[in-house]
C-alpha cells in the first residue's frame, strides 16, 4: 500500500506493518514502532501510520470560525512566534494545524487532546473547557491563557501539562522519594527555594517535598527529565553490579614508598592503570608542562614518566575510579583515560578537553576532571555567599562572562550566577613567555571607566572576571591568557599506524601545509612529524 503525503511530493511512502528501526517520525517526533509508512529512497524519512494519515482540514472547537489547515511547523523554524501552538505555545517543530488568515495555529496532539483526564494531582475526574480563558493554575499557580481541565465539584483548574504531574518521583540529588503536595504551610518548613533551580517557590502551590529532610523543589524542577531518576528495579541493579564487575576500581599501584619526616609513607614509584609505564615522584617546578588528567598547568608534587611526556598530579592520581552519583547525572561515571588524539566535549562547562573524562557510555555524557569536583555546593573566593548547583530547562546567565548555560551555581542570597566554565578557572597561572604569575580578579581595578585586556587590545567588560599581573600592572581576558583549548594538552610524541614516526600533538599555526591524508587545510590541531614535515588531522589518524 502508498500513498502521497503532502510534505513529501517526490516519491510516494510505502507501507510497514511492523517498524522496529526505532526510527524518529517526521510528524511528531516519537520513536516509530509498528503500523508505519517511511520512503524507500529517502533515508530515515519514517511516519507513524496515525501521522500519516491525519487529515488535511480539521474544524475545530477553540477556532470555529475557520478550518484549520495541516502545515510542516519546522518550515517556519526562523519565524516560531508565527507557528507557536495556542494551547501549549511552544515551537517543537512538528506537524500543526492553523488558519492563516487569523496567525491561530495547534499542535496535531494539542488538537487532540482528551476531552476528560484521569489524574493523580486531583481526586476527580477532569474536564477540558475548548475555550482558550486566561485563568491561574491551581497546581503550579502560574497564569495560563489556554484551554483548561477544569472540575466541576471542586472547582479546580490546572494546564494540561500539570495533570501529567506524579504524585511521587525520585530526582538525582536527593536520597529519597518526594511527595505531590499541593502548598506548604509556615510552620511546615523553613524552606522557600527550590533545591534543583536555587529559585524561590511559592508554597502556596504545589510542589515536591521531602519532609524528612525539608528538601523543595518546583513542580517542572522535578518533572525535567535531566533531574529524574527512575526507581531501580531488579534489572537495573543487575546491571550496576555487571558494571562494578567489569571495571577495575583500583586506579594505581605502589611500586616503591619512604617514610617521610613525619613518618607517613608516602609512594615515590606508582603503576597507573591509565600510562604503560612506571610513575615517579617529583617535587620541583617545571615551566610550560600540562597535567594528562587535569590538563592544568603541572604544579609539585607530581608524578612523571622518565620515557614519555607523561605527568599525573598527586591529586590526579587519587581520583576516584568511580562516582557513584554526580548531581548533574544519574548514573554512576567511570574514569576514563584519552588518547592525545581523542577529544570529548564536557557536558559540564561545554568546553573541548582530550584529558581525563568521567564518563556514563549509556548516556554519551562526561565530565572533565575540573568540573567533577564541583558538586552541589561551591565556596568561591570570587563571591562571598555560598552557590549552590542550579540545573534548569533554560539557560542561564553568568555573572562573570555572560554566557548561558543550563547548569549554573547561584547565590540565595543575591542574583549571581557562576557557570562550570567560570568556576574552574585557575586561580592563578602563567602566560607563554611572561615572568611573572597571573592572579584571578573579580572587581574592576579601578574606576577610571576605561577598560581593556592588554593582549588583544579590546575592550573588557568591568564587571566580569580578568586575570592581572600586579607587578607589571597587566591585565587581561581569561580565554587570552588561558588559549582557545585550555583544557587540551599539547605536545608529547606518539605512534600511529599511519606514519613511521612518533607524531607531536600541537596547535595549527598559519604557514603548516594540507593535511597529508584527506590534503584539506589544517584549520586548528594537527599531529605533525617534524622530520618529515608530516601533518595530519586527528580526526584523519
Amino acid at each position: 500500500m502508498e500513498i502521497q503525503h503532502f510534505c513529501h511530493d517526490e516519491h510516494p511512502l510505502v507501507f510497514n506493518e511492523d517498524e522496529r528501526s526505532r526510527r524518529r517520525c517526521w510528524g511528531c517526533y516519537e520513536t516509530v514502532l509498528g503500523p508505519s509508512y517511511s520512503c524507500i529512497q529517502c533515508k530515515d524519512f519514517y511516519h507513524h501510520k496515525s501521522c500519516a494519515e491525519l487529515p488535511h482540514e480539521l474544524h475545530h472547537p477553540l477556532h470555529p470560525k475557520h478550518p484549520l489547515i495541516l502545515f510542516e511547523e519546522w518550515k517556519y523554524f526562523y519565524n516560531k512566534e508565527y507557528s507557536k501552538c495556542e494551547v501549549c505555545k511552544k515551537y517543537l517543530g512538528q506537524y500543526s494545524y492553523g488558519c492563516s488568515d487569523c496567525n491561530f495555529n495547534l499542535h496535531n496532539r494539542c488538537a487532540s487532546l482528551p476531552l476528560t483526564m484521569e489524574t493523580g494531582v486531583h481526586d476527580h475526574p477532569l474536564t477540558c473547557l475548548w475555550k482558550l480563558v486566561k485563568f491561574t493554575c491551581d497546581l503550579c499557580g502560574k497564569v495560563g491563557n489556554v484551554a483548561p481541565y477544569q472540575c466541576a465539584s471542586c472547582h479546580f483548574w490546572i494546564h494540561k501539562s500539570c495533570g501529567s504531574c506524579l504524585r511521587r518521583v525520585k530526582v538525582i540529588r536527593h536520597k529519597h522519594p518526594l511527595n505531590l503536595i499541593h502548598s506548604l504551610q509556615v510552620n511546615q518548613s523553613i524552606s522557600r527555594f527550590c533545591q534543583l533551580c536555587v529559585q524561590k517557590v511559592d508554597t502556596d502551590y504545589g510542589l515536591y517535598y521531602c519532609s524528612i529532610c525539608d528538601f523543595v523543589v518546583h513542580l517542572d524542577c522535578a518533572m525535567y527529565e535531566r533531574n529524574r531518576e527512575e526507581l531501580k528495579d531488579e534489572e537495573f541493579e543487575n546491571e550496576d553490579s555487571e558494571l562494578d564487575e567489569a571495571v577495575d576500581l583500583e586506579t594505581y599501584k605502589v611500586k616503591k614508598i619512604i617514610l617521610g619526616e613525619d613518618g607517613t609513607e608516602i609512594a615515590t614509584e606508582i603503576e597507573h592503570f591509565t600510562h604503560e609505564h612506571d610513575l615517579k615522584l617529583i617535587d620541583e617546578v617545571l615551566n610550560n608542562e600540562k597535567c594528562n588528567g587535569c590538563t592544568r598547568a603541572i604544579l609539585p608534587p607530581f608524578y612523571s614518566c622518565s620515557k614519555c611526556s607523561f605527568f599525573l598530579h598527586k591529586s590526579c592520581v587519587e581520583l576516584s575510579r568511580k562516582i557513584e552519583r554526580h548531581p548533574l547525572h544519574r548514573h554512576a561515571v567511570i574514569l576514563l583515560a584519552n588518547q592525545p588524539s581523542k577529544r570529548f566535549w564536557c557536558d559540564a562547562c561545554g568546553q573541548i578537553c582530550n584529558g581525563f573524562t568521567y564518563r556514563c557510555e549509556k548516556c554519551d555524557f562526561d565530565l572533565d576532571v575540573q568540573c567533577s569536583l564541583n558538586l552541589d555546593i561551591v565556596i568561591h573566593e570570587g563571591h562571598e555567599h555560598r552557590l549552590i548547583l542550579s540545573n534548569t530547562p533554560y539557560k542561564q546567565k553568568c555573572n562573570c562572562c555572560d554566557n548561558e548555560r543550563y547548569q549554573v551555581f547561584r547565590c540565595t542570597t543575591c542574583e549571581f550566577a557562576l557557570d562550570f566554565k567560570c568556576a574552574t578557572l585557575p586561580l592563578s597561572t602563567r602566560y607563554k613567555q611572561h615572568d611573572h604569575p597571573f592572579k584571578l580578579c573579580y572587581t574592576p581595578e579601578d574606576d577610571s571607566g576605561e577598560y581593556y585586556c592588554d593582549i588583544c587590545e579590546e575592550e573588557r567588560d568591568p564587571q566580569h572576571w580578568y586575570y592581572y599581573c600586579a607587578k607589571c600592572n597587566y591585565l587581561a581576558h581569561p580565554e587570552c591568557i588561558l588559549g582557545k583549548y585550555p583544557n587540551y594538552k599539547f605536545g608529547g610524541a606518539y605512534t600511529f599506524d599511519c606514519h613511521e614516526h612518533p607524531l607531536t600533538f600541537i596547535e595549527k599555526t598559519k604557514d603548516h601545509p594540507p593535511c597529508d591524508k584527506c590534503h584539506q587545510p589544517c584549520t586548528e590541531l594537527i599531529h605533525q612529524c617534524v622530520q618529515c614535515n608530516f601533518n595530519m588531522h586527528p580526526y584523519c589518524l
